[in-house]
């Protein structure tokens, strides 16, 4: 048993019968394409954005790395400190929460 859909252009408003795409104008009507459009959007938007962090590291990461020593161990005490200040941030915000929790 076959299910008729029966969809209005928000385009041009012509009613079309089980199809994708508007018979008068080509607007694309169905829900799942748009659907599958937007994952396959979301999914290149998050590559890309995964590709800039691998190409752009911050300050530290590019010192840890450079050549010149002197270079390296100020890459690792700046990550070592920011290491250290989120480590004590962490713990104050579950003493907080411990003693919120009573």
């Amino acid at each position: 048993m076959a299910v008729t859909r029966n969809v209005k252009c928000p385009n041009c408003g012509v009613f079309n019968k089980n199809r994708d795409y508007c018979k008068n104008c080509n607007t694309l009507i169905s829900f799942e394409k748009k659907q599958e459009q937007k994952v396959v959007a979301y999914k290149q938007e998050e590559l890309k954005k995964a590709k800039h962090e691998i190409e752009n590291p911050n300050l530290a990461e590019r010192f840890k790395k450079h050549p010149f020593w002197l270079y390296r161990v100020i890459g690792w005490v700046l990550y070592s400190a920011y290491l250290l200040v989120s480590a004590i941030g962490a713990l104050i915000a579950w003493f907080i929460a411990m003693v919120a929790a009573g």
